[in-house]
């Protein structure tokens, strides 16, 4: 450790603060040129602890140039930290220029940057990446002394990671001696995070400073009149109680997992705020000055509660909040911590956060969250091999910069882990991608991009390729999107086009926290004027969470030890109570499979816990096998928490349909016919280059997007069926899109340990899946009192023990 100057520790003893000691390690293992790795509670000023040594630094060596380069998740995020950033050192009279290069920051102002950089610079995986492709990239970071990586969790095991850390490698050749920093509060195994943040994946290079813990979270479960749903997921039944913690707290946030069931919590808070309190909505789809206003009326303490989804996950200071509230089931307890510790944002003070399940099974999930946060047991993390049109993307960003060497570009890329054990074969193929877009498509000449002028080294096949990858660089691809706008022309955000292809003039919808009502359809905008009749929620389509696998352990075991049901409300305990009664309640390490009649159908129901995704892809490949065994497969939902599939034959030997080469044969076919792949592949498609989304004055729509993609994809299928990006596709459609490790667990388990369990009618456990036959299209929560209906009478049926 090392002494801080002079004005430095005056503006802390001015505050009434003294220097927390891993602020203080930080700034001495700076001192000494290490890189670092800060693990560190919410509210522990991680931020400052990152920014510390280069506020020193540039006091005691006053310096021109870019010294400090600071990486966030989010371009709010970005935002709040200038904010927050700016106002020491404008307290303590420094000359330090700070500033923000996002998506959003003015052409005029990153022109500017390039040719005088401010100190320090806030910008995300993007921009960095955009910043490196050009020519001038080489005297822009040649000053650079530190990169600081926050929220790392967020991002490193993803594409943007794979961005970022080919991006931070580059940087390693234009500045070699600078230091990187990462932060993060919830990590459970930091060395992971070494490997990935050192240069060539060198763990011991990198030193891991642990913060001080802070206070307990004060956390609980939300159970109104001491009942938990037989069904739902949206938390419905707790709105008046949800309302009346609002008027007793300052302000409150209220986490949803999606932004549909956000949109549907806040008109039922709406629907029930007698005070008419002032109650916001905050999510990725609204535009961004709609969010910047919320942001701003958050900060300011204007809201007194605020609904939002993981837009808000992350470490951005939104002033007085004393309560977080998590609406349905927590999925995992490092995003559980995280959320909560948005609540009183300081350390020595506890986070209050309340769950409120949806259903039973959800209830059995938010208290295994709970235990684990009590245990210290955070989420496992999971690294995978960087992937390809990732990096098809960054080998352009280099070439956009300059004429580039292919022995020196691939020791480059071999230094950032993810692509460590990259083959001389495959990047070979990555190059003649860029180069061809491949043997299928080497004819067409929009396809050639780079090109090689002298054996090994290569260039730009033209000038004008360099603006195109500037125009559609980068890791997120949207659903295609439309805007919606008031016919005054205001724009509120965008919905994505499949919501959209069934709207028609007169219909409603819920966004923004308003009822809309659509006028017209021209283009690519829905405009819409406002409306005070009831509405239809909007639907977004992507990956849904999963509980995490070890969440999923612990309700397992749960399930199996009666002795921990002593804590369980009245109605659940009774659930398992019958459930073991009339059936049987498996042990941690068995799959339990019931079947039984209802109503003229004949059901099979697996309780494997094994995630949403997972089920979604085992009930495809075992209606199918179904149906070659001549069940008459009729159709199958799935949960979190099980799989239930129904037909007109009744099921006698389970355990045939779920053989383990039901991955070796039904599953390659499946993924290969369904709409999996093709809708991977457009997404590498576009983050490879090979279709662009815009042009210069035009944005392609989200269907001819699609329409293009899907050409190549045929093409491709049919001539060149090993072509990279189809690799890619693959890639990203079993692990991202089916959870296939799960669903390999899933099978194993199966095979080995299936208790096959045939009752005469509806099991306790079963009803929660059961209630959800018709109404899978429905958006979540939508349905939830009809639900509520349906499950009681399923449930009166279950639970009768004689």
């Amino acid at each position: 450790m090392r002494a801080l100057p002079l004005i430095v520790e005056q503006w802390f003893a001015d505050r009434g603060w003294i220097p927390r000691r891993h602020q203080l390690e930080m700034l001495g293992a700076a001192s000494s040129g290490q890189h670092m790795l800060l693990v560190a509670a919410t509210g522990s000023g991680k931020t400052l602890a990152g920014f510390l040594p280069t506020i020193v630094d540039l006091i005691e060596n006053p310096a021109e140039g870019l010294h400090t380069l600071y990486i966030s998740p989010l371009k709010a995020l970005a935002v709040d930290v200038q904010r927050n950033l700016l106002a020491p050192i404008e307290e303590m009279g420094l000359d330090i220029r700070v500033e923000t290069r996002t998506g959003d920051t003015p052409s005029d102002r990153k022109a500017r940057q390039r040719v005088r950089p401010p100190q320090i610079l806030l910008t995300t995986p993007e921009s960095l990446s955009l910043l490196l492709s050009y020519p001038d990239s080489a005297l822009l970071f040649e000053s650079l002394k530190t990169v600081v990586v926050d929220e790392i969790h967020a991002f490193a095991r993803e594409k943007r990671g794979d961005l970022l850390a080919l991006s931070l490698s580059r940087l390693l050749a234009l500045a070699p001696s600078h230091r990187r920093v990462g932060l993060s509060a919830t990590v459970a195994d930091p060395d992971a995070y070494r490997s990935w943040l050192a240069p060539d994946a060198d763990m011991d290079l990198v030193r891991l400073v642990i913060g001080d813990p802070g206070a307990e979270p004060d956390l609980s479960i939300l159970i109104p009149e001491n009942r938990i749903p037989w069904a739902g997921h949206s938390g419905y039944h707790a709105v008046r109680d949800v309302m009346k913690l609002i008027e007793q707290h300052r302000t409150t946030l209220i986490f949803c997992n999606t932004r549909g069931l956000a949109e549907l919590t806040f008109q039922k808070l709406w629907s029930v705020n007698d005070q008419s309190l002032p109650i916001g909505i905050h999510h990725g789809s609204l535009a961004v000055e709609a969010r910047r206003r919320i942001e701003g009326a958050m900060a300011a303490g204007k809201i007194r509660a605020l609904v939002a989804t993981a837009s808000l996950d992350l470490g951005i200071d939104w002033g007085d909040i004393d309560l977080v509230i998590q609406m349905g089931a927590p999925k995992g307890s490092s995003r559980l911590l995280q959320r909560i510790g948005r609540a009183n944002h300081r350390l020595d003070e506890p986070s209050k956060g309340l769950i409120v399940p949806g259903n039973r099974f959800e209830y059995l999930e938010a208290r295994a969250a709970l235990d684990a946060i009590d245990d210290g047991e955070l989420d496992p993390d999971s690294f995978r091999p960087g992937t390809l049109d990732v990096l098809a993307q960054h080998v352009m960003a280099m070439a956009c910069a300059g004429p580039f060497d292919e022995r020196e570009l691939l020791a480059e890329v071999r230094s950032a882990a993810p692509y460590a054990a990259l083959r001389d074969e495959t990047f070979g193929e990555i190059l003649s991608f860029d180069a061809t877009g491949g043997y299928a498509l080497k004819a067409y000449d929009r396809f050639r991009r780079i090109v090689e002028e002298t054996p090994g080294r290569w260039r730009l096949a033209k000038p004008a390729v360099a603006q195109q990858h500037r125009m559609n660089a980068g890791v997120i691809v949207e659903q295609p999107l439309m805007d919606v706008r008031f016919k005054g022309g205001r724009r509120l955000g965008t919905i994505e086009e499949g919501f959209a292809s069934v709207l028609a003039p007169g219909d409603r919808f819920f966004f923004a926290g308003l009822s809309l009502e659509v006028e017209r359809i021209k283009d690519t905008d829905i405009i819409v004027q406002a409306s005070k009749k009831s509405a239809r929620i909007v639907t977004y389509g992507g990956q849904r969470m999963s509980m995490s696998t070890h969440l999923a352990n612990r309700v397992r075991a749960m399930l199996a030890d009666r002795n921990d049901w002593h804590r369980f409300p009245d109605d659940v305990r009774e659930w398992l109570e019958v459930q073991s009664e009339r059936s049987i309640l498996p042990e941690p390490h068995q799959l339990l499979v019931e079947t039984f009649p209802h109503e003229g159908r004949h059901y099979m129901v697996a309780y494997s816990f094994e995630g949403w995704n997972a089920h979604q892809s085992l009930g495809m490949l075992l209606t199918k096998r179904m149906e070659n065994a001549g069940l008459k497969p009729l159709g199958f939902v799935a949960n979190d928490y099980g799989l239930a599939c129904y037909g007109l034959e009744p099921v006698t030997d389970p355990q045939s349909l779920f053989s383990p080469d039901i991955l070796e044969r039904e599953f390659v076919e499946w993924v290969e016919r369904s709409f999996l792949l093709k809708n991977a592949f457009r997404e590498v498609a576009v983050i490879g280059g090979l279709v662009e989304r815009q042009h210069p004055g035009k944005r392609k729509t989200g269907r001819q997007v699609s329409f293009s993609t899907d050409l190549i994809y045929d093409v491709l299928r049919k001539y060149e069926p090993d072509h990279l990006l189809l690799r890619a596709a693959w890639d990203d459609a079993r692990t991202r899109l089916t959870e296939v490790g799960r669903l390999v667990r899933l099978v194993d388990r199966a095979a080995a340990t299936m208790v096959h369990v045939e009752v005469d009618r509806i099991t306790p456990m079963a009803v929660p899946l059961m209630v959800i036959i018709g109404r899978e299209a429905a958006p979540e929560g939508t349905a939830d009192e009809a639900l509520l209906v349906e499950a009681e009478a399923l449930a009166e049926e279950a639970m009768r023990v004689d």
